[in-house]
């Protein structure tokens, strides 16, 4: 038996622009039935869910893909905790918190996890999918909840007997309700003495003494992290607390974020970093679904266990699986040199200075079908260094042998046009084979954004649309600053084996910066390393090999990596745990075996 899930995309509902087909053709309203009608309120379409028979017709002649129809288990009807509305996002079950542990939310954008969070920090009181009544309290919830540890726990939160602190995803919401400078925000919200030890640890001496509307976006999210440590709370959410930040940083906010658990407290993160996630977590719940459409959360799982699930795209416990691939990690991509003999592009001793900043990059090529990866802190210069390679900056000295065509996807993405994705990809000159263009955007599931407005597109959206027009440039080399930032997980692993992938089968080449190391291991052939002083001077080595590279820069880092044995994929150890300290002592840093 199965439950009907039908869900309508606002935004790409366009009833003046299209023939209402999913009304005309829809067999239920054929037979006489209104299944689908256009609600004279909003103007969109409106599907009864009970008169649905599932044919899917309606999703295939609808000009604007705006329409999803799924069939669930007849038995998640009954764990149904929240719709938004007729044809909405709907949530499935909650996840399971622990004292004294990290609880990581690991799944897709689009599958509810700030749902969850509002919810059980009590932001959101959660109506089983009534959406039509207004729930004033919570006691259908804790009815639903009887015999249960839930009903406890949404008992004390009626009552106000549960603290709770959020770091929200959007941190840069703050310069809109704080004025002041980051020490004003941390000491107006220091409940426990600790503002000054975190000030220490997150590098944030510098950043309190700035108005927050002055601080990077790595300060920013820094600043928001200690702010909310500081309250005394019993329950912690993190919700994406790795962005903007460097590795070195993003390691720093795990380890205080451990801390935080190990002295008692309760702490849930949401991260799309599964390097960091693997790190700092002890349990994961795992989320799946369609993104936009519904959400449901499984059964608590131990993290090496929870992350292979995910990346397994199916739950044995729960015999579900939610996606039709595994992704598979090849280790001999680890440890195999890449060799080509054909340079494409040679760069001397390369030298930028500023007023108060100067960087200095070490001599080096690229070749046909490599990608180099460049990794380091923060404010040394790896954008200066691309951007002189590309051509958007000049050196003081040196020079970079631009025979070849560029395509340069920056840092900071702007979604300022009230253009739809379609009319700028058709903008784009790029004189590829259409096989070319159809794996890009394919792979990057562009199409299904034809019809979004640029400045109605979500960060993630925007990412995967910066990168779909790069690589469409007919090229030789692509270079892109960043472009993980704003996508989930599953996104980041697609573009790493469709990048490598694109880049050998065409013989192209590809430099690209990143903070996210699940990410530079997957892709790079060779490696650059940033070091220095940030925002004084940086340096970059030459490219360096993969293993050399990896071993020095997690030595920086003070971490090591290891395969895991089932699914291959890299994971961190826990800091001074058996293998960390054999790793360590071997100076094999970069997987033992």
């Amino acid at each position: 038996m199965t439950h009907r899930v039908a869900v309508l995309d606002k935004d790409l509902c366009q009833p003046k622009k299209c023939g209402l087909e999913c009304i005309k053709y829809c067999p239920v309203n054929k037979s006489g039935l209104d299944c689908i009608t256009l609600n004279d309120n909003i103007k969109k379409a409106q599907i009864d869910e009970d008169l649905c028979n599932g044919c899917g017709i309606c999703i295939k002649v609808c000009p604007f893909d705006a329409i999803t129809i799924v069939n669930l288990a007849s038995e998640l009807s009954e764990h149904k905790i929240h719709q938004y509305d007729q044809n909405s996002f709907r949530l499935y079950k909650l996840p399971i918190l622990k004292k004294g542990e990290v609880t990581g939310l690991l799944g897709r954008n689009g599958m509810g996890k700030s749902t969850v969070i509002n919810i059980m920090s009590g932001k959101l009181i959660p109506n089983l999918g009534n959406y039509h009544t207004q729930v004033d309290d919570w006691q259908n919830i804790i009815k639903y909840y009887k015999g249960t540890e839930f009903k406890s726990y949404f008992e004390k939160l009626r009552e106000k007997q549960i603290k709770i602190s959020i770091k929200p995803q959007q941190v840069y919401n703050l310069l809109e309700t704080f004025r002041g400078t980051g020490k004003e925000l941390i000491e107006k919200y220091d409940e426990t003495g600790m503002s000054n030890h975190l000030i220490k640890e997150l590098n944030l001496k510098r950043s309190i003494e700035l108005n927050v509307n002055e601080l990077s976006g790595g300060e920013l999210q820094r600043l928001v992290i200690a702010t909310s440590i500081s309250k005394d709370a019993d329950l912690y959410f993190f919700d994406e607390p790795s962005s903007y930040n460097d590795i070195y940083q993003r390691t720093k906010v795990s380890r205080i974020i451990r801390d935080l658990a190990r002295s008692g407290k309760t702490v849930m993160i949401v991260e799309h970093d599964v390097t960091l996630l693997d790190y700092i977590s002890d349990y994961i719940d795992v989320m799946y679904g369609e993104p936009g459409s519904y959400g449901i959360v499984s059964g608590i799982l131990s993290t090496k266990v929870g992350i292979n699930v995910f990346l397994d795209g199916y739950l044995p416990n729960e015999n579900v699986r939610f996606r039709d691939k595994k992704f598979i990690f090849d280790p001999t991509l680890a440890v195999n040199e890449f060799h080509s003999d054909e340079i494409l592009m040679e760069y001397s001793n390369l030298f930028k200075s500023y007023k108060k900043f100067s960087v200095e990059i070490d001599k080096g090529n690229i070749k046909r079908g490599e990608i180099i990866g460049v990794i380091g802190a923060n404010a040394l210069g790896k954008t200066t260094m691309l951007k002189m390679i590309t051509g958007n900056v000049k050196p003081d000295h040196g020079e970079a042998d631009r025979k070849i065509s560029i395509s340069y996807k920056p840092q900071y993405l702007t979604n300022s046009v009230d253009v739809d994705v379609l009319t700028i990809i058709e903008k784009i000159n790029n004189n590829i084979d259409g096989n070319e263009e159809k794996q890009i955007l394919d792979s990057l599931k562009i199409k299904k954004l034809y019809n979004k407005s640029i400045n109605n597109l979500s960060g993630g959206e925007l990412q995967k649309v910066a990168i779909a027009t790069t690589l469409l440039q007919k090229v030789d080399l692509f270079a892109l600053d960043e472009p993980s930032a704003f996508l989930d997980v599953e996104d980041r692993i697609t573009v790493s084996k469709f990048l490598q992938k694109f880049v050998r089968d065409y013989g192209k080449a590809a430099i690209v910066i990143d903070h996210d190391l699940q990410l530079i291991d997957l892709i790079s052939d060779s490696i650059v390393i940033f070091d220095g002083v940030p925002n004084i001077s940086g340096h970059a080595t030459t490219p360096l090999s993969k293993v050399y590279a990896m071993n020095k820069f997690l030595k920086s880092l003070d971490i090591s990596f290891r395969r895991d044995e089932n699914s291959k994929r890299p994971r961190v150890n826990k800091s001074n745990s058996r293998l960390d300290k054999q790793q360590k002592r071997n100076g094999d840093l970069y997987y033992m075996n």
